[in-house]
């Protein structure tokens, strides 16, 4: 389609949120080219990946906003992942969004598919950017993107939260993020992604810690707290949408940002030689220890998982602020391994209001033997948050731990154990509930009632996906890492 593969894999969803919108009196038509855009997307993103791995980085570029600052694409080792998880999961998140959609008869839902498209091209963006300027356009492009999605059911508490959620990551990423990029113009004269880093011998530490706090808290999607609460207020949103926030593409940009800052502009050699960011460490710690804590005082299954997300995003912003390869890499992966326990983790709650319409978890006294498929998924999903083999979520927080010890930081490797203690706290009650406890209306097993077929198939692919992370982390692990550096 285009001289560049980046360019093809840009315009690709763009294409395909054209077609959804054209095909919109005609569903079935319409749902068919959400699929194949969303395959397409992902055949072209996996294509590229083995020049990635061998150590090419594709690229181009469009255009001089002002001399030296274009508007830039370059896809790297970080930047592939993120891409791949993108893509990959946009596939299954549309599979289940068809099948919730249409189990709801939800109006609007040809809205629904364009924005959903629209989103992935923000998301693809921020991953194929190859400067700090590109990299925040495509963020707000997705900010934009999605309001109309958590906006979607047009009730008062949807448009409250609808509104919480984009003042609060507005306010974020003009008051704070755009200053960093202006400040880091003005410094490097660059916003170029390079690797060691664009600052090195052209700031002091008076400096890098101010600039550091202003990337950090002024990338509002990594839910660093106390910038946090549009996170939980978006729980509004339809399940899928939900899952568009917490593992395809919203809070993903947002840590994934961060970790390129760190890794591409600041450089780990100069922080971890300066000692920068050994206060973004610790900030990283109280948001992983209370989102959980927070996370078990909830009784609506989609805030607990909500508060869960904002306490694992704090894992991949500690992985960055370590600032050494163990802590790079496992933050990093953590990325992917989040993305599948997570995504898993909300489709299965999104199943159980179809099928049982129920959304607290006190309500879920035997679910497990009404919904079997759901709530083994579920225990699954949990696991690999959780952190325990043989789930992906395992190696990652292995790397982290390593990551922390290697910086002399028992303290967080403690933060680290602790936070898996509460994972275990708030996750696992809901399958023992499901499955040991009785149903409210009597020890007799009731007919087994799962959602629809297109709900359980991408519950069951991302349940069996967080397995697979666990025996091909390798691949993983090689492919992130020249992020370590030489």
């Amino acid at each position: 389609m285009f001289a560049s593969p980046l360019l093809t894999v840009l315009v690709v969803p763009l294409v395909g949120a054209l077609a959804v919108g054209a095909l919109g009196a005609r569903p079935n038509a319409r749902e068919a080219a959400t699929l194949i855009t969303a395959t397409t997307l992902f055949v072209l993103v996996a294509a590229l990946v083995p020049e990635v791995a061998a150590g090419g980085r594709p690229a181009v570029e469009l255009f001089e906003v002002l001399p030296g600052l274009p508007i830039a694409f370059e896809l790297e080792p970080l930047g592939m992942l993120f891409a791949l998880v993108a893509s990959g999961l946009w596939i299954v998140t549309s599979l289940y969004a068809i099948g919730y959609m249409r189990a709801h008869d939800e109006e609007n839902q040809t809205r629904f598919f364009v924005s959903f498209a629209v989103s992935i091209f923000g998301a693809v963006g921020v991953a194929l950017a190859g400067n700090m300027l590109t990299l925040f356009l495509f963020y707000e492009v997705l900010t934009l993107a999605t309001y109309p999605l958590v906006s979607h059911h047009g009730t008062e508490k949807a448009v409250r939260g609808a509104r919480t959620y984009l003042s609060v990551l507005f306010t974020t990423s003009i008051g704070m993020l755009l200053l960093a990029v202006i400040w880091t113009w003005v410094i490097a004269g660059t916003l170029d992604f390079r690797p060691g880093g664009i600052l090195a011998g052209r700031a002091e530490g008076g400096v890098l810690i101010p600039l550091l706090a202003l990337y950090a808290f002024g990338t509002g999607k990594a839910a660093l707290m106390p910038f946090h609460r549009w996170l939980p207020a978006a729980m509004v949103a339809p399940t899928p949408v939900s899952a568009l926030l917490h593992a395809v593409a919203v809070v993903k940009a947002g840590v994934f940002t961060v970790m390129k800052v760190i890794v591409y502009i600041f450089g780990l050699d100069l922080l971890s030689t300066t000692g920068v960011s050994e206060w973004l460490m610790y900030a990283a710690a109280f948001t992983i220890l209370t989102a959980s804590i927070v996370a078990l005082q909830q009784d609506n299954l989609k805030r607990r998982l909500a508060y869960s997300t904002v306490s694992q995003l704090s894992y991949i912003v500690l992985g960055a602020a370590l600032a050494n390869a163990w802590g790079v890499i496992g933050g990093s992966m953590h990325i992917a391994m989040h993305a599948f326990g997570k995504i898993t983790l909300f489709f299965c709650a999104g199943a159980i209001y179809v099928a049982a319409h129920k959304t607290e978890i006190s309500d879920m006294r035997g679910l497990g033997r009404v919904m079997p498929v759901t709530m083994i998924a579920f225990m699954i999903g949990a696991l690999s948050v959780i952190g325990l083999p043989p789930m992906g979520g395992t190696w990652s927080k292995w790397y982290l731990s390593l990551g922390a010890a290697d910086a002399g930081q028992l303290v967080l490797v403690g933060v680290l154990m602790v936070s898996s203690l509460l994972n275990i706290a708030y996750l696992m009650p809901i399958p023992v509930r499901g499955f040991l406890f009785a149903p409210p209306d009597g020890p007799e097993r009731p007919a087994i009632k799962e959602a629809p077929l297109f709900c359980v198939i991408p519950i069951c692919f991302t349940a069996i996906g967080c397995v697979v992370l666990f025996f091909y982390s390798t691949d993983l692990l090689n492919l992130l890492q020249p992020l370590a550096g030489p």
